[in-house]
């Protein structure tokens, strides 16, 4: 296990894991989007939708415990490679030549991932708990408590703003997350690169039209 433990520990391994991690949460996003996307078709369709989905709780734990290690590994692993990146360049050059080595998105990843972690603590913190360990567990309006949370200006102004950050850490996420399994090539890179804005733009509307949605019926 020490050969194991070894290459996850690597500069390679553990690019490989931020990889795998990142395409895993990239699949997650798209079946959370499509559940939420139910919002659309009224209080009956989504309502029934949660309320499926708590006949296979057992199920839906083990999923969400896998969720949670996901995001840990993503997280921690993200986080020591921009550490190591900072600590093997400790003083900035004469001339700082970042900008020709490296994108804007890339530069501020650990940024933007920063504040999807604040964003991913208030989310869960609010719809997370209240579908879990509130009243709505028992009464299954959570159609009516979404639509009421996003009918708070600030709240969706928030949620609007996080997901155009979530839109940027996307677009270079899925970019990287290909590139450290060799498809940066002249033949596939292109296509990966269109993939991955189409996706990121894509994930960033659709999130951000379902507070825009509420806010313009106010709730209703």
């Amino acid at each position: 296990m020490n050969w194991l433990f070894r290459s996850l520990n690597s500069s390679i391994g553990k690019k490989v894991i931020m990889a795998i991690t990142g395409i895993s949460l990239i699949l997650f996003l798209l079946v959370h989007l499509a559940n939420n996307l139910t919002l659309f078709a009224g209080p009956s369709t989504f309502n029934t939708v949660v309320k499926s989905l708590d006949s296979i709780k057992p199920f839906i734990r083990v999923i969400e415990v896998i969720l949670a290690l996901i995001f840990i590994f993503h997280i921690f692993n993200g986080v020591r490679l921009w550490y190591e990146n900072k600590i093997a360049r400790p003083t900035p050059y004469a001339v700082n030549g970042s900008s020709k080595n490296s994108t804007l998105l890339s530069r501020t990843m650990i940024h933007t991932g920063s504040i999807i972690f604040i964003f991913l603590v208030i989310h869960l913190s609010t719809f997370w708990n209240a579908f879990n360990f509130s009243d709505l567990h028992r009464t299954h309006s959570y159609y009516e408590f979404t639509a009421d949370m996003f009918s708070n200006v600030y709240y969706s102004i928030f949620y609007i703003i996080a997901m155009i950050i979530l839109g940027f850490h996307l677009n270079h996420g899925f970019q990287s997350a290909f590139q450290t399994f060799g498809w940066n090539n002249n033949k596939y890179f292109p296509l990966v690169k269109a993939l991955g804005f189409l996706y990121s733009v894509l994930m960033a509307v659709a999130f951000s039209s379902i507070p825009i949605y509420f806010l313009l019926i106010g709730g209703n």
